[in-house]
Order: structure tokens, then sequence, then C-alpha cells
């Protein structure tokens, strides 16, 4: 990657990604972030240069700049994703931590993040925009869609299709062949053994839905 990167949103995500970058010799051009608090504050030598709609930064978007949207509130990242691409252009680049394992027969959309040590197996695909944290096993044939968040050392056995904007907490066991549907979001720790409904929360071991 040539060109420096914008980060948007100066948490802890945002600090994630820009380790990422650091250690891939990608430069920080500074982070947007709508805390004023934040403003101006420099935090891992990268200035929080102002707001997420900030026109004086978001015009180096697309001509000096590329973007990434580092936040795991999926209604202002799918916003912000909005902009970047209707309003500059652009797509947002993937953040991938060297020490992340991915095949060469796996299939990456944009704008995702990759943590230390996550892996895709062969013949995977993963949409865009998703967050996959640290120690995240993707086996083999499984398909992600956009948006989709998955916690820590989760275990994502082969065949599984898990839908857009999806929710998998830290430590799951999804067995292979299952549907994750939609929206659905599974609590930490469970070992989901059956297709899970569009919208549905589930939980345990084995998981079952929260009424």
């Amino acid at each position: 990657m040539k060109n420096p990167v914008i980060i948007f949103g100066a948490n802890a995500l945002g600090r994630s990604v820009k380790e990422i970058f650091d250690k891939n010799g990608v430069v920080v051009y500074g982070f947007l972030d709508d805390d004023k608090k934040l403003h101006q504050k420099e935090i891992d030598d990268a200035t929080v240069l102002g707001a997420t709609d900030d026109d004086g930064f978001l015009k180096l978007i697309g001509k000096k700049c590329e973007a990434f949207i580092a936040t795991d509130d999926n209604k202002l990242r799918k916003n912000l994703v909005k902009m970047v691409q209707e309003v500059r252009h652009l797509q947002p680049v993937n953040a991938v931590h060297p020490q992340a394992q991915i095949s060469a027969k796996a299939e990456i959309g944009y704008g995702n993040f990759f943590d230390c040590a996550a892996y895709l197996g062969p013949g995977s695909k993963t949409g865009s925009h998703c967050l996959i944290h640290a120690n995240v096993f993707i086996g083999a044939e499984t398909t992600l869609g956009d948006f989709v968040q998955i916690g820590v050392g989760s275990n994502i056995n082969s065949g599984v299709i898990i839908e857009d904007e999806a929710f998998i907490g830290s430590g799951v066991t999804i067995v292979s062949g299952v549907n994750i549907g939609k929206g659905a979001r599974i609590g930490a720790g469970s070992v989901v053994i059956a297709s899970v409904k569009p919208g549905e929360t589930v939980f345990g071991n084995p998981a079952q839905p929260i009424k």
C-alpha cells in the first residue's frame, strides 16, 4: 500500500488497526473520531485530526489517503462505509495482521480486520467490512457475508455459512455445515450444533434460543 491511511475511530479497535498498519510498514496519516475531547490529541504517535465528517480531511481520501473504518457499531460502520464509497468513491482497505494466516485459496473483500493469529482456510470466502479478532479459526469452504463480527478465539468449522451482520461472541464453536442467519447473535462460549435463524440470539452448550 503506497498511500497513508486515515483511520475512522480512535478507540481500542482503532488502536489495534494502527498497530497492524505500523507492523506492515503502512503510514497512518491520523485518526478521525466524533469525540471532541480526543481532537488534536496524539494516540500511539498519530493525531486525532477531527470528526468523521470533517471535509477538510475527508477530501484527502481517494486522492492522497486510503481509509479504514474502525468501529464495532455496525450501524455507524455501515454509515461511514457508505459515505466513503459514495462521497469519496473509495473502498476501505483491509487491515491484516502479519501473523494472520490467510490461505492463498481464500477470497476476501474490502475493509476487513484480521487480527493476530486469525486463520482463513482454503476455499473460504469473507465478504467486506468484517471484524475477525485474534486467534479465530475459520475452516475450509466457510462463507462469511458483509459486516460479520467474530470474537477472540472462536472456532468456525468447515462449510459454515455466516450471513451479513451476524455477531459471533468470543470463544464460540460452530460445527461444520451450520448456517448462521442474517443479524443473528451467538453468545460468548457457545457451541452451535444447529442452524440459527436470521435475527435470532442463541447461547449455551449446545446453543439454544434466548427468549
